[in-house]
Formats: structure tokens, C-alpha cells, sequence
């Protein structure tokens, strides 16, 4: 059966009958679990093996664990990460040795993943910060500079598809300069294009590459007044297809978030209509999650094409040890890797 374009939650560590029945019936593309899925790693890897039993095939199942305050798996049983402004700091006294964290500290991540059947991981982010900005980006962010962004966002992505996980390219076209949280409320950049182009657009350009990609729920007012992102056609063709060059999978943010208007199957359509190829539900909650089902279409031409594409990129692991690469890291993070004490006192 064929796939609809929408990727769903679910409301606890195990499918419910409703819930079951909803998959198979609906057949989405794939899964998003939260900190509610999670319990420990037997059941998570039961959860996920139980799910890609349920659709019927080896469906990507997604988690947003970048580190810091965005962690879906974290102790007693997993590991805590940095956030990306711990790379960032590292980056501005050793470029070398930022990057180096930043691709370990993923891969790292993408074992942990791996281990419990989640493949896809909604990192890295391009967002550039701006001082006056709501703290939602903050320390996630991995500088100030669509330069330094770009390399950093570009380790942790390379970081995760050697540990055999796909990164998710996120917000695209740029959340750092938003003044409201896209969970509460729809915020609106008044920023001229060429300077949007110059830092917000500019930071994911050098990553255009990616297998998949997130839209930001921000309006753009220099270059559509009416809509976000998320669901503007104008933003979409124009700037993450056009300027940016983004080839890969697009979805949308989730659509129950407070930013978006209208009914949810009415979000729903009109991100798949502003370009979007796939709608990310997130809540779990059954009677949203039939609506963003009854709205998505099946995938199909150049939508089923770019989420095929995506999906040859998941990869066996490359090897690595991981007790020696998880010592190199609390080094890295510690300042007592070689060469970043010269650095320091240089």
C-alpha cells in the first residue's frame, strides 16, 4: 500500500487498538516519537519494531534529540548532550576542534538512535540568531554567523549519516530572527530581503544538500505578508526551492503548533499545497491525527520521488568505538583535547 504524505505521532509507549487500527488504515509515511513515547530502550525498540510491523515496511521513524534543552532520550538510560552553542563556543577557540565535537557528539547520538530503531533525527539547525529575537533558537543555535552555522550544522549532519541516521535540516528558510515562539504564536520577521538572503538564507544555502528538510512557521514580510513558511507557495518556490536550492524531502513543522491557523486538516492542506511534501503531526491526540490523514494525499510524483531518494541515503553505521570515541568527546567538551589548550592560550 501506498504511503499518505503525513508522518504522525503517537500518545504513549505502546500502540493502542484505535491506534493500530489508524496506522494501518491510513498508512502514514512515517512516525515522530516524544519524551511520552519513551520509557526505556527495550521499549522503545519494541515501539519502534511494533509500528514498522503495523505500516508494513521499514519506515522512517523520527525524534528530535539535538542535546541541551531539545532532548527526547536522555538519562538514566541515555546519555546527556551539549547543546549546539557548547560546539559553537569550542568553534569561536579551535574551528578544528568545534567540528570535530560537533560530528562526534552526532554520531554518538545516531548510536544511540540506531540502537532502538529510530533512524531519522530532526537535526541540524541553520537558524542564525539575532539578539533581539525570542530565546526559543538560544543556545540550540550553533553561532552567530550563517558561516559558522553552516559548518557546524554541516558536521552534525555528516555526524548522523555515518552513524546511519538521516538529519532533518531545520527551520528552513530561518527561525533565528523570530520574536515569537512558533509553538504559542505566529511570529513575523520585518526584515529586508537582502538581509534575510544575507544571514538567515544564507546559513542553510551550504546545505541545500540534505535529505531532508523542516519549513519554519515565520512569516516573512518582505516576501510574503500573509503567509508563513510553512504554507506559503511563495516561500517555498521562491526561497527554500529557488533561493536556498533545498532539493530534498520538505515537511512542514508540526501542524498543531499555535503559529498556524485554521482547522488542522485546513493546515494540513495548505502546507501540502504551498509545496511542503509531507505534514508532521506531532500531539499523539487520534481525532487530530485522522484529520491531517484525511487531508494528505497519497505520495506521489516528484513528492514520492524526493522521499525515495531520502531513504536510499539511510546507510549501515560505520564502525567506530564507542567507548574511545565517547572519551574523545567529554575531552573535546572539556578543553583537554590536544592542541585546545594552545589554543586557548594563544
Amino acid at each position: 500500500m501506498a504511503s499518505r504524505a503525513f508522518i504522525t505521532g503517537l500518545s504513549g509507549v505502546t500502540l493502542t487498538s484505535d491506534e493500530r487500527a489508524f496506522l494501518r488504515e491510513t498508512q502514514p509515511w512515517g512516525l515522530i516519537l516524544f519524551k511520552r513515547n519513551i520509557e526505556n530502550p527495550a521499549q522503545v525498540f519494541e515501539l519502534t519494531k511494533d509500528f514498522r510491523s503495523v505500516v508494513g515496511w521499514n519506515a522512517p521513524i523520527l525524534i528530535d534529540q539535538e542535546g541541551g534543552r531539545v532532548q527526547r532520550l536522555g538519562p538514566p538510560h541515555w546519555p546527556v548532550y551539549p547543546p549546539g552553542a557548547a560546539y559553537a563556543a569550542l568553534y569561536t577557540r579551535d574551528q578544528r576542534l568545534g567540528r570535530e565535537a560537533a560530528r562526534l557528539g552526532a554520531r554518538l547520538i545516531a548510536a544511540d538512535l540506531r540502537a532502538v530503531g529510530i533512524d531519522v533525527d530532526c537535526l541540524p539547525l541553520a537558524d542564525v540568531p539575532v539578539d533581539e529575537a525570542d530565546p526559543i533558537i538560544g543556545d540550540r543555535a550553533y553561532g552567530r554567523t550563517p558561516e559558522q552555522v553552516a559548518a557546524l550544522a554541516g558536521e552534525v549532519a555528516a555526524g548522523l549519516l555515518a552513524g546511519g541516521v538521516l538529519p532533518v535540516l531545520k527551520h528552513v528558510p530561518g527561525h533565528g530572527r523570530a520574536t515569537a515562539d512558533s509553538h504559542l504564536k505566529l511570529p513575523v520577521v520585518d526584515v529586508a530581503r537582502a538581509t534575510l538572503s544575507a544571514s538567515d538564507f544564507a546559513a542553510f544555502r551550504p546545505l541545500n544538500d540534505l535529505p531532508l528538510g523542516m519549513t519554519a512557521h515565520v512569516v516573512f514580510s518582505a516576501i510574503d505578508p500573509a503567509s508563513p513558511a510553512t504554507t506559503s507557495a511563495t516561500m517555498v518556490s521562491e526561497v527554500i526551492r529557488g533561493e536556498i536550492g533545498f532539493q530534498g524531502l520538505l515537511m512542514s513543522d508540526d501542524v498543531s503548533m499555535g503559529a498556524l491557523s485554521g482547522s488542522i486538516a485546513e493546515r494540513s492542506r495548505a502546507a501540502i499545497a504551498a509545496g511542503c511534501d509531507v505534514v508532521l503531526h506531532c500531539n499523539g491526540k487520534l481525532d487530530e491525527m485522522r484529520d491531517v490523514a484525511s487531508a494528505a494525499p497519497l505520495l506521489a510524483g516528484r513528492a514520492l520521488e524526493r522521499a525515495d531518494a531520502a531513504l536510499m541515503q539511510r546507510r549501515t553505521p560505520e564502525p567506530i568505538d564507542l567507548d574511545a570515541a565517547r572519551r574523545r568527546f567529554a575531552a573535546l567538551l572539556a578543553g583537554e583535547a590536544p592542541g585546545l589548550q594552545a589554543g586557548l592560550q594563544a
